[in-house]
């Protein structure tokens, strides 16, 4: 697995760009005030989530947003877990409540290959049966909360279960079966193919990677990933044009 942090000089070049951009007025854009932005929702469970058209995409968040996040995760990787709970994942998810962005999620399993087990098919397989109930959006943060050690095939069905229970609503005899049966098994080969083909290397891109309005954060500038200002600063000029990795100096 690669391990997706952008180096310190990388990260603070990026950093001297967004400010001196932010200072500018976002790049020299201007934001149409005439019209009020919507309301936000009231909270993220009242988040619309759905299955993307290419059957593999998973989608949250307001279909009108003006950004979209597209993020690439495996359920096992530790690093998908520091972005999410160190990282700017709780950013992220407050600028989808606000209608700010709209977050995009194609989950890997590549993992099981390289450690062994199924874990990472199982949590897919689960993730997927989730979204049927709306519920894709707190199940996926209760993963991350609950992680099992990388190198621990710990995702079992019996621990995705109870994990589920942590959700309310979630659990029912359809989702127990989809869960104990990989009925979403289709699903989570076609979603790891989906990831393998992103970016030049055939093994996939590594993950966490971020794609903010269709252009991939490169990899020496991951660390905005895990600096919740510098990510939002990033999210916030990609409506304006602005790429940052574009302009500044490694």
């Amino acid at each position: 697995m690669k391990v997706m942090r952008g180096a310190h000089r990388a990260v603070a070049s990026v950093c001297g760009v967004l400010l001196a951009a932010a200072a500018a007025g976002c790049g020299g854009g201007i934001k149409d005030t005439s019209v009020p932005p919507p309301k936000p929702y009231r909270a993220i469970t009242d988040v619309p989530e759905a299955l993307g058209k290419d059957g593999t995409t998973i989608v949250v968040g307001d279909p009108g947003a003006p950004t979209t996040v597209h993020l690439l995760e495996d359920p096992r990787c530790p690093v998908c877990e520091e972005f999410e709970l160190q990282g700017a994942g709780e950013a992220l998810r407050v600028l989808v409540e606000h209608r700010e962005v709209r977050a995009e999620y194609t989950m890997a399993s590549f993992l099981d290959d390289r450690l062994g087990g199924k874990g990472s098919r199982k949590a897919v397989n689960a993730l997927r049966a989730a979204l049927d109930r709306d519920k894709f959006t707190e199940y996926h943060a209760v993963l991350y909360e609950n992680q099992p050690e990388e190198a621990v095939d710990g995702f079992t069905d019996a621990y995705l279960l109870d994990l589920a229970s942590k959700v309310d609503g979630l659990r029912s005899p359809a989702f127990d079966r989809a869960v104990r049966g990989m009925t979403y098994e289709d699903f989570v080969t076609a979603s790891e193919r989906a990831y393998e083909a992103v970016g030049d290397d055939p093994r996939g891109p590594g993950t966490p990677t971020a794609v903010i309005d269709g252009t991939p954060v490169p990899a020496e500038y991951n660390g905005i990933l895990f600096d919740p200002e510098l990510f939002r600063e990033a999210v916030r000029q990609s409506g304006f044009g602005v790429l940052p990795w574009e302009t500044a100096t490694p």
